[in-house]
């Protein structure tokens, strides 16, 4: 488990392991989610990103026919 230091001024690192295995460019928005007690940094994605992420899905095993408008 890799491990950063917070500064004087609450900054953090991010280790350069951990940013060779994510898409992260430099400038890029992280949005920062506290739960439970836990941080997470979750990258903030254009809405244009998702285009097409839902192409291939089968709706015909979730509802029925007849439900369908």
């Amino acid at each position: 488990m890799t491990q950063v230091t917070v500064s004087s001024k609450y900054q953090i690192v991010i280790p350069k392991e951990v940013r060779q295995q994510l898409p992260l460019r430099t400038g890029q928005k992280l949005a920062v989610v506290v739960k439970e007690g836990v941080i997470s940094l979750l990258p903030d994605r254009p809405i244009a990103s998702f285009k097409g992420f839902l192409k291939d899905i089968k709706i015909d095993m979730f509802r029925e026919k007849r439900d369908r408008l």
